[in-house]
């Protein structure tokens, strides 16, 4: 089965040593991971940002970019650079992280 590029939000705890911001609660990081399911990518980006001294929490899937663009979406060339990157490299490859700062909660 081909190799698929999968985008994924990942939810991360604080970890000692996880590198992210003073005061910050946690992080979302936006990666696109190469996978011949979404399971597969899944797990080995959990893999790789828990080798990272991150602290997965969840993981919402959305799809690859035909899916995506499927469901309406529009894809930057920008962020299409970066899916065939992962899928050049076999890898995981994390796109943006936004730190969450207080209770995300409220």
């Amino acid at each position: 089965m081909d190799q698929q590029v999968y985008t994924l939000l990942v939810e991360v705890g604080r970890k000692p040593g996880d590198g992210l911001p003073e005061g910050a609660t946690g992080a979302g990081l936006l990666c696109y991971a190469a996978g011949v399911s979404e399971e597969e990518a899944v797990r080995e980006t959990v893999a790789l940002l828990k080798a990272a001294d991150l602290a997965p929490l969840d993981v919402t899937g959305y799809g690859t970019l035909e899916e995506r663009l499927a469901d309406g979406q529009e894809v930057p060339e920008e962020e299409r650079g970066l899916m065939e990157r992962a899928r050049a490299e076999n890898s995981v490859v994390v796109a943006e992280m936004t730190p969450f700062f207080g209770d995300e909660a409220d």
